[in-house]
């Protein structure tokens, strides 16, 4: 692709997110305005913020990817992902919404009259959400590399500074503008070139896959340790989903409890209807672009496929859209989590002795929006990049360990008490950091010592392929 439709790709969504932010700004005035956007988010405009910060790059482009290399095993994720929503539906969102809460460390204070458990809170907050916002970092400045053969650092910090501009200045209002306006994008990007990929293949006489059997079926060869797999998979995005704090700080923006529960079940339908489209790339890929799994690029199928099937300009402007709405992923989910994390540090920036009543709430804010961007902004440079199916999963499974029974059992369970909920916490937390480390001394004692049986499929392994290094 010519450099110049993607260099006007990603400038047009940088500035629209920008211009979005501004307008946002208009209406931010009070401290409740910047944390929780007055309360005052319609369900159908907070369904679609949530679900623009939600599907990250992982789903936009980590999903064909993986469809590409594991075949239909992978589709575990969206539907992991996608039904979490309907558990959060029934138990978390509206008595969550209720609580009057801005934050989860806010409510884990209010429920149990606690501040350790408050400060508990915060770091794993701050855990999950550096967990997050390193690889959307690092995948930005690959993806700008790969796209338009820019420097790794241009991308990386292209993104920091709009997300910390939108947060800094607008913060919750002008996120939620710019948030809905992405998933838009990031669905057209998708969905408009989906439909000439579908022409041309069409056209092209509809040739099959020349996938084995075992690509089609989940679980294909099914093995104790690809059905355990499976199930932890199912069990980490399932109750992962009620715990991360840039989608539940979101239901706080809700006017009431109802309205809670109506912006959950639009984002069951915008997330749903998003993910049936990167399962058509992964299965176009299988026709055109199999050699993307050899050459260990198979998360740029998305990328790749309209320049593969059309020649000329018509090529360039559908890879022009693909690539806006890769980008759009990145600062979409940059920006929720980011903005849940400095609501999280402001709060505990106003609760420090000597701090307290000198530094108005909205400064705080501020300040914590740009400390929170610049720490995995410098470890981005810093650190060897990181899959972010690895990251992200890594991420669901801390919070489906901490704060998901944290919400649950706050929310439904009279007897929590303060020391049962930081055991909990501690507890979790430490387990689901652990088991990483675990299951790589484990693989590689395996890759050391392999034992004589038949090689298992590589269903779902830490990080099944280079998946996803460009999201």
């Amino acid at each position: 692709m010519s450099p110049t439709w993607g260099i006007a790709a990603v400038a047009l969504v940088s500035l629209a997110t920008l211009a979005i932010g501004a307008f946002g700004l208009r209406f931010s005035r009070t401290t409740s305005d910047f944390f929780v956007a007055s309360r005052s988010v319609s369900p159908a405009l907070n369904g679609s913020a949530i679900s623009g910060e939600y599907l990250s790059a992982a789903s936009f482009l980590g999903i064909a990817g993986l469809l590409l290399t594991h075949g239909a095993d992978m589709l575990w994720y969206p539907i992991g992902w996608t039904t979490g929503y309907l558990l959060l539906l029934v138990f978390v969102a509206a008595p969550l919404r209720r609580s009057g809460a801005y934050t989860i460390p806010d409510f884990a204070q209010v429920r149990l009259q606690s501040l350790a458990v408050r400060r508990v809170s915060t770091v794993l907050v701050v855990a999950v959400g550096w967990l997050y916002l390193l690889p959307q970092f690092q995948g930005a400045g690959l993806t700008l590399h790969a796209v338009l053969d820019a420097p790794r650092w241009v991308g990386t910090v292209l993104v920091s500074v709009i997300v910390a501009m939108n947060v800094i200045l607008g913060g919750m209002r002008s996120i939620t503008f710019v948030q809905a306006f992405q998933y838009w994008l990031k669905l057209t990007a998708l969905f408009v070139p989906l439909m000439f990929l579908l022409l041309a293949w069409s056209r092209d006489g509809r040739p099959a896959t020349q996938a084995s059997t075992d690509w089609w079926a989940p679980l294909g060869l099914a093995t104790p340790e690809s059905i355990y797999s499976t199930y932890a998979v199912i069990v980490a995005t399932f109750l992962g989903t009620m715990g991360l704090p840039h989608v539940v700080v979101r239901f706080y923006t809700n006017p009431d409890g109802r309205a809670a529960r109506r912006t959950t079940l639009f984002v069951l339908v915008l997330i749903s209807l998003f993910y049936l489209l990167p399962t058509f790339y992964g299965v176009l890929g299988r026709v055109y672009a199999s050699d993307l799994v050899d050459s260990g690029r198979a998360d740029t199928v998305v990328l790749e496929l309209p320049s593969r099937l059309f020649g000329g300009t018509a090529g360039e402007l559908l890879t022009a859209l693909v690539t806006a709405g890769a980008f759009a992923a990145f600062l979409s989910t940059s920006s929720g989590v980011s903005m849940a994390l400095a609501g999280v540090v402001a709060q505990g920036i106003n609760g420090v002795e000597g701090l307290r009543g000198r530094v108005s709430p909205i400064a705080a804010l501020r300040v914590a929006a740009a400390v929170c961007v610049a720490v995995p902004l410098v470890l981005a440079f810093v650190s060897e990049p990181i899959p972010v199916a690895s990251s992200v999963v890594f991420a669901f499974a801390l919070a489906a360990s901490t704060f998901c029974p944290l919400l649950v059992l706050g929310i439904w369970w009279r007897g929590l008490t303060s020391t049962g909920a930081i055991a909990g916490l501690v507890g979790g937390g430490l387990c689901a950091a652990t088991a990483p480390f675990v299951t790589l001394i484990v693989a590689r004692s395996f890759r050391l010592c392999p034992p004589n049986v038949k090689k298992l499929p590589p269903t779902y392994s830490v990080s099944p392929t280079r998946a996803s290094d460009v999201t």
